[in-house]
């Protein structure tokens, strides 16, 4: 049978794992797909690595352009990244009657809503599995194996080096800024490892996950996003004693006034399967009606791990080829007609609880003018720690956990808190959730 040919755009880390899994597992993959899967033609700005990752075995031009506009081309694999250029060789492919596979989440968390529609005009197919947490099939899992379930609330730890990051910290007792040194020099974190460290690569992530989930569409503009470059060391350790761990997840749920939609460091019960994933691992914790709860686990990122979902979708693609476009899978698991319009809730409405430290004066009725604030806006206390001050020291820290309380309450709370006399610097404030 005539094999499908693919036009790979960008052979860089996960172009060039793609490349070398396809070649190794080809009779596998041939099997599985019911033809030959064959990268025909590479596009890459530097031709020399593109030769010599291909070792002469396909065509390789610096032109993606021309790739997108090949008759010969079947399927446009994007591994370029980014908002700028990629948007262009998608549409363009998608305009081109050519099916895409991506692993761009920023694409798609940004954009996904105008290529999704451009897709189902043309009757071609846009599969992503390798943009959300590398190698673990969870897009396939949310968009197929759980789709009898009415999906009620999804936690994922899916950012790689901000978890190296944090198991680094718990485990060391180090410095942020020290351990992400450490990061970079291992190759865990970017140069620039903004979009890391401060939760856009989780939020690009979580975005396509929710609007899967609950289908809705793409809205990472109204994702709420808090990084872990301001966390604490000594708060970790605080966390530890109260029986939690902290991570960065991506939490979004369904509720009655909304979805929520929010990345930011979380202490989590450190008896939750969850809690225990550390290094550069990604652990996607699901909750459906029907099935409970369901925990995908895996490598986040790397050549292999995310060329493994790349291959995943350039099968599935294969299979579904020829078939009529109102019969294959949906893009965001619901009929394109059936998107709902869910308001995303802004992070003041979200009720959770919350982990409080604070530095104040060692004397009495402290405690009772803090406690007073919180009982006025509703908050109620579910377990607290105060240090004896060190030796000669006439402050020390209070640290709180509270019952669920809504985040506008807790926020005017700690406003009130500050301004009290007896309490030195900023509250800090981190979210805790029981993932129950």
């Amino acid at each position: 049978m005539k094999p499908i040919n693919v036009g790979l755009l960008g052979i860089g880390t996960v172009g060039g794992g793609t490349w070398t899994v396809l070649n190794r597992n080809a009779e596998e993959i041939t099997r599985r797909a019911g033809r030959p899967i064959q990268i025909s033609v590479v596009a890459d700005k530097n031709l020399e690595l593109a030769q010599q990752v291909t070792g002469g075995q396909c065509r390789v031009t610096d032109d993606a352009f021309a790739v997108v506009a090949d008759p010969e081309v079947d399927i446009v694999v994007e591994l370029i990244g980014g908002y700028g250029v990629a948007k262009d060789l998608v549409l363009k492919a998608i305009e081109n009657g050519k099916h895409v596979v991506t692993a761009n989440k920023a694409l798609l968390a940004v954009h996904g809503n105008e290529i999704f529609a451009a897709a189902q005009k043309k009757g071609v197919m846009v599969a992503f599995e390798a943009a959300v947490a590398g190698g673990i099939p969870i897009i396939k899992a949310l968009r197929e194996g759980l789709t009898a379930n009415r999906i009620q609330w999804i936690a994922g730890i899916i950012n790689g080096t901000t978890n190296f990051i944090l198991s680094e910290m718990r485990d060391k007792g180090l410095a942020f800024d020290v351990v992400l040194k450490e990061a970079q020099r291992l190759g865990y974190a970017e140069a620039d490892p903004t979009f890391d460290i401060e939760g856009v690569d989780a939020a690009h992530k979580l975005t396509i996950m929710s609007a899967i989930a609950f289908g809705i569409p793409m809205q990472f503009d109204k994702a709420y996003v808090e990084g872990i470059s301001k966390l604490d060391a000594s708060d970790i350790k605080y966390a530890e004693q109260l029986g939690y761990r902290i991570k960065l997840l991506g939490i979004t749920k369904r509720t009655p006034d909304g979805v929520e939609l929010r990345v930011h460091p979380t202490l989590i019960p450190a008896r939750r399967l969850i809690a225990n994933v550390e290094g550069a691992m990604n652990a996607v914790l699901v909750q459906g009606d029907a099935v409970g709860s369901t925990l995908y686990y895996g490598k986040g990122a790397g050549a292999e791990p995310t060329a493994s979902a790349v291959i995943a979708d350039l099968v599935d693609v294969t299979r579904m080829h020829t078939a009529d476009p109102e019969n294959r899978v949906p893009h965001l698991a619901f009929q394109p007609g059936q998107l709902a319009d869910i308001q995303v809730l802004p992070i003041g409405e979200v009720t959770t609880s919350y982990y409080l430290r604070m530095r104040v004066q060692d004397k009495p009725g402290v405690l009772a003018d803090i406690t007073r604030i919180l009982a006025d806006q509703q908050i109620s206390i579910d377990a607290m720690i105060q240090r004896e001050p060190a030796e000669g020291e006439q402050q020390t820290d209070i640290i709180m956990l509270t019952h669920l309380a809504r985040e506008k309450q807790v926020d005017a709370a700690i406003h009130l808190i500050e301004t009290l006399p007896v309490v030195t610097g900023k509250l800090i404030k981190l979210r805790l959730e029981s993932l129950s």
